[in-house]
């Protein structure tokens, strides 16, 4: 088995239990999406729970009436970012999660989140990435002018925006459009690219070469 081959295994064996922890901040229809996938067998996987840092979450209601256990890790009153980033860590591990899906995490995770799961944080952004990082990504697109903008899936790095990128979807920008009816043209086709996008995770048949993730 070469070095290639090898490391796929070992991303295999990784996620061999496939327990997802999901991090919401709002409504949650990217994890629908993941609760869909799962019910009708797209994706191979489990919720072990949903942590939010929003009491009230639109997420926490979704996971509720899908039988998911749910969590709040309130941000607000920590000593700093990396306690609060520990204590997430804590109840992940808790409950044996392999990988970490951000679906409307209004938070930057921190170093802690990332070293504990190295190469298994995926986050989903409203654009085709690298262009338009951060928020707002459908109305940096519509002043900048493109004529195509999308969904990019991409394992989560220090660097806002900047991971490896899993699975894009292109949406065309039209000339009628605004921020809202851009970022409804674009829904859908995160609902589609983020199960697509972990299943392939779990599946580990891949490596990341540099700035690019690769089949193995």
């Amino acid at each position: 088995m070469n070095a290639v081959s090898a490391g796929a295994a070992a991303k295999a064996e990784r996620f061999s239990s496939r327990r997802l922890g999901v991090l919401v901040s709002g409504r949650g229809s990217n994890l629908q999406a993941l609760i869909d996938a799962i019910a009708d067998g797209r994706l191979d996987a489990s919720i072990a729970v949903v942590l939010s840092n929003v009491a009230g979450a639109g997420g926490l209601d979704r996971a509720q009436r899908a039988g998911i256990e749910t969590v709040v890790v309130d941000h607000r009153g920590w000593p700093s970012r990396d306690d609060y980033d520990r204590a997430l860590v804590d109840e992940l591990r808790a409950r044996d999660v392999d990988l970490v899906c951000l679906a409307g995490f209004m938070r930057r995770i921190g170093a802690s989140v990332i070293d504990a799961f190295p190469d298994a944080i995926v986050n989903i952004h409203p654009s085709l990435l690298p262009s338009f990082p951060g928020l707002h990504a459908q109305r940096q697109a519509l002043a900048h002018g493109v004529k195509v903008s999308g969904v990019t899936v991409h394992l989560v790095t220090a660097e806002l925006d900047a991971g490896p990128i899993i699975v894009q979807r292109a949406v065309p920008v039209l000339e009628s459009d605004t921020e809202e009816t851009l970022a409804a043209r674009i829904l859908p086709e995160e609902h589609q690219a983020y199960p697509e996008a972990v299943q392939r995770i779990l599946d580990g048949h891949w490596i990341v070469d540099g700035r690019r993730f690769e089949k193995a």
